[in-house]
């Protein structure tokens, strides 16, 4: 009994999560269902033209009954159910179809259905009986199924109720006419071999319509519920696309398990940030929108550009970016699609300048990036209810510290020696750096780093500028061209 108690509540939770309307949820979230809805309808209207073009082919090739030579009611059906179903077609293609339409089209579905049985008996000039034995009363179930396909329970239930009112019409008619010699029976042998009415017989037929009925409509409440779940879900992995890596949000959403904080891989990979020079005091001298209207622009040129070279961006900070090449996945070209689309990126901001310009930024529109390279932990962070996939390792803190070293070094791009040997070891052909690239800066001093590095120079800076070392450090030695 306990079971029984369990089964029916959980029955009760499933039905009232499928009367979950697509009212009140996000705009995004109704409007997919609308869709999936609209091609339902498209989808069982080209149902039943395909079923009406069968059986009308069907019946112009098929001999005349033998007996049929009373007033043949078929093709009128046959032409008017066509007819009416060409215009349900075509109007779901011109606009969504409102629900008194489609409550209106069922109501004419069975009315042509029983008009047709009711008509055998005319056809072959029997007593009205004659057509409760009729075996087209069994595409009752396929106009109640086929409006499952909307996963919408209104529609089923309202075909297996009109469906068993009509047939509840045609039996009265058939009681309530002159008997003549037919009559009532009891006796099923009979009722086979006469044109005897067994009432029993009859209620079979009611009962399975209403029982078919019932049992789609409740599975249907039950797949509903589930129907909006899985569209607010597959919303919402689209979503996650936009704020994650496609890599990021596959494993989200596709993982065979949730990913676990603490969780991290070693990988090879590349790193390269893009940060705007002067960024903080320009914005804050023009508009919000206008702030944000060059963000936006900036990252529109930026964004594309790493991706198409195999990068992923992995933050966006302010008016930073940072991102990987190799550490969402494994390449064994990391370094060489980060310099690639380092040069890329320059390139891509430069064609924008008077965009930027036209944005309202005042001045040359300036970035500075770096290239670095080597082991990184690829993992999750936060807390429960907060996480984030994110990166952490040497190449990563160096990267940000020779992109600041862009504004000493007066240059728009740097990375090593380091980093542009293993480019080249994966097929980077410096020629890319282009004419003022290439040159590299032995022992200079970055900020933050103890040991001295050996830079090269992605682009030099296109501004004219006086660089001023700083007190303490050594005058820089001449810089020498890379051998090519």
């Amino acid at each position: 009994m306990v079971r029984f108690r369990k089964a029916f509540r959980e029955l009760g939770e499933d039905i009232r999560e499928g009367t979950v309307s697509a009212e009140g949820m996000p705009e995004r979230v109704a409007e997919d269902i609308r869709r999936r809805e609209a091609q339902a309808e498209r989808l069982i209207g080209w149902a039943q033209l395909s079923a009406v073009v069968f059986f009308s082919v069907l019946y112009a090739i098929a001999p005349r009954a033998e007996g049929a030579t009373g007033f043949n009611f078929v093709p009128f059906a046959l032409s008017g159910y066509f007819v009416f179903t060409v215009l349900r077609l075509w109007l779901s293609y011109r606009f969504m179809l409102p629900a008194w339409f489609l409550f209106l089209s069922i109501v004419v579905d069975v009315a042509l259905l029983m008009g047709l049985i009711f008509s055998f008996h005319i056809q072959y000039m029997q007593h009205p009986s004659f057509y409760l034995k009729a075996p087209t009363i069994l595409y009752v179930f396929l106009f109640v199924s086929l409006r499952a396909l909307r996963f919408d329970p209104r529609f089923v239930l309202t075909a297996g109720s009109v469906a068993a009112l009509g047939w509840v019409c045609l039996v009265g008619y058939a009681v309530f006419s002159d008997m003549g010699e037919m009559k009532i029976t009891r006796n099923y042998v009979e009722y086979l071999t006469s044109n005897a009415i067994l009432i029993g017989a009859e209620m079979d037929k009611i009962i399975a319509i209403l029982g078919v009925t019932a049992i789609l409509g409740v599975a249907l409440l039950r797949a509903r519920g589930l129907l909006f779940s899985a569209v607010r879900g597959s919303a919402a992995a689209r979503d996650l696309r936009r704020y994650f890596a496609p890599e990021v949000a596959r494993s989200i959403t596709d993982g065979e398990r949730e990913l676990a904080i603490g969780e991290g891989a070693l990988r090879e990979a590349a790193i390269l940030v893009v940060d705007i020079r002067a960024f903080t005091p320009t914005s804050a001298r023009l508009a919000p929108n206008a702030v944000m209207r060059v963000l936006a622009r900036y990252q529109a040129a930026v964004v594309p550009a790493i991706e198409a070279h195999g990068g992923r961006v992995d933050k966006f900070l302010g008016d930073g970016v940072l991102s990987t090449f190799g550490a969402l996945e494994p390449s064994k070209t990391c370094a060489a699609d980060a310099l690639t689309a380092a040069v890329a990126v320059l390139a891509a901001v430069d064609a924008e300048a008077e965009a930027f310009a036209a944005e309202g930024w005042p001045g040359p529109f300036r970035i500075g990036c770096a290239v670095t390279a080597g082991p990184v932990t690829v993992g999750i962070v936060g807390v429960d209810d907060r996480r984030e996939h994110t990166v952490i390792g040497d190449p990563v803190n160096l990267c940000a510290k020779l992109e600041t070293a862009n504004k000493i070094e007066g240059t728009r791009g740097l990375t090593t020696t380091v980093v542009l040997d293993r480019a080249r070891a994966q097929g980077f052909d410096e020629a890319a750096f282009g004419a003022l690239g290439g040159e590299v800066r032995e022992g200079r001093q970055v900020a933050g780093v103890a040991d001295p590095l050996d830079l090269v120079v992605i682009a030099p800076e296109i501004m004219t500028a006086t660089v001023t070392p700083a007190a303490s450090d050594p005058a820089p030695p001449e810089p020498s061209r890379l051998s090519t």
